[in-house]
């Protein structure tokens, strides 16, 4: 018995390493399959927070192209195309596009039941196409259109450069209200005296240089009319002319009329606004007129029809950028 006493020590060694090497293995086993689940959970968790994050930009992108879209008969995230009461709320419809004519009723129709002044301002609101090609853009300007109604009471004043006696005498008969050559440059500078419109003889044009910073948009220049010899012609241009401007890169807004005016010379005034605005870009490029909106000073804005001023070429491809 004695004898096999350290065989039996032997035989109990061999079972404890291996007892400890089976355990070891197993907690190596068990940590791994942790970690695995853990990364597999950790992998679903990450996967579920991208899909949630895509279906909320997905759902973001729809909402930005619920946009008016008369087309349809139901446009995406409105309700109809049109109401069938007339009580409803403005932001679940398409927004409606008038003719000219019933725009300009619709707008007297609001001043009479909001009780508000008759001989308010009628503004046009117009988004152009500024585009050419070749990734060309027109350039933001200043134009002057003569109105065939003009709603002004008072004429528009102004000032003529130049230092000839016979032609300083000109301006002053067609009613240039200051006249005369360098020696109104200080007056201008120190607010002396002021103008609508500044209008010069070619020749003026270097002595006026101090004046660029001063008048900005208003410094005469021959693109715009206001430089040249024909001195009747820019003085009446100038005194009975409607100024406007492209602002924000492609918007027009600006006063056409007042409300107490007749339709007619309304809609002739918008016209003329209008064609001036085409004058801007070259005629073999698609029309410049995205969307036209008319309102007045206590309206709301009324997108109207364009084909009433457009050709057909131009009514096409005003139609197809709606």
């Amino acid at each position: 018995m004695a004898a096999l006493i350290p065989q039996f020590k032997q035989v109990l060694g061999r079972c404890h390493s291996l007892v400890l090497n089976n355990s070891g293995q197993r907690s190596t086993w068990t940590s791994y399959m942790l970690r695995k689940q853990y990364y597999a959970s950790e992998g679903t968790a990450s996967k579920r927070f991208t899909s949630q994050q895509k279906k909320k930009k997905g759902d973001k992108t729809k909402a930005e192209k619920a946009v008016n879209d008369t087309g349809k008969s139901n446009p995406y995230g409105l309700i109809s195309s049109k109401p069938v009461d007339d009580v409803y709320v403005t932001r679940f419809y398409p927004k409606p596009i008038y003719d000219v004519a019933t725009a300009v009723d619709l707008l007297k129709r609001y001043q009479q039941l909001d009780f508000t002044d008759h001989n308010q301002a009628v503004y046009l609101d117009l988004k152009l196409d500024m585009n050419l090609e070749k990734k060309k853009k027109v350039e933001p300007f200043v134009s002057t259109v003569c109105l065939p109604y003009p709603f002004k009471a008072e004429k528009n004043k102004v000032l003529m450069f130049t230092e000839n006696t016979e032609e300083a005498k000109v301006a002053e008969k067609h009613g240039a209200v200051f006249v005369g050559g360098s020696e109104l440059i200080e007056k201008i500078l120190e607010d002396e005296i002021q103008a609508d419109f500044y209008v010069a003889v070619p020749e003026m044009l270097p002595k006026l240089l101090p004046l660029k910073n001063k008048l900005r948009k208003k410094f005469p220049k021959s693109k715009r009319g206001s430089v040249g010899r024909d001195i009747p012609k820019m003085i009446e241009h100038f005194k009975n002319s409607h100024e406007y401007m492209v602002e924000r890169e492609c918007y027009v807004f600006s006063q056409i009329a007042t409300l107490d005016m007749p339709q007619e010379q309304i809609i002739a005034n918008m016209s003329s606004v209008i064609k001036d605005v085409f004058s801007h870009k070259p005629a073999s490029t698609d029309s410049s007129l995205e969307r036209a909106f008319m309102c007045s000073a206590t309206s709301e804005s009324l997108w109207i029809k364009l084909e009433y001023f457009l050709s057909p070429t131009q009514t096409v491809a005003s139609a197809a950028a709606q």
